[in-house]
């Protein structure tokens, strides 16, 4: 019974951070990128992280950029962006290096 339930907890969570890392393959290709002005910074050691557009399922939505803390010092932000593949185009998200 334990080991029934210990492979099913297991199954679940391993389904689970599959489906994370599932990408969407959008066929039309993202429209240019808004040219922001960026609002002061709120203290120093900010990053600004660029908007970028999202794909909300049927439509291409403008995230606006924004100034965020990094998680460590010298950290560097590499935005996210549109890659075409596969017929489409992928989202590749930004990430902390």
């Amino acid at each position: 019974m334990f080991r029934k339930l210990l492979f099913g907890s297991a199954l679940g969570i391993f389904l689970g951070i599959g489906t994370g890392a599932a990408q969407v393959v959008v066929r039309v290709a993202p429209p240019p990128v808004v040219v922001e002005t960026r609002p002061a910074t709120p203290g120093p050691g900010y990053v600004w992280v660029p908007g970028f557009h999202r794909w909300d399922g049927a439509a291409y939505v403008w995230v606006r950029g924004h100034w965020v803390l990094p998680p460590r010092p010298r950290a560097v932000w590499v935005p996210g962006h549109w890659r075409h593949a596969h017929g489409g185009w992928l989202w590749v998200e930004g990430h902390w290096r």
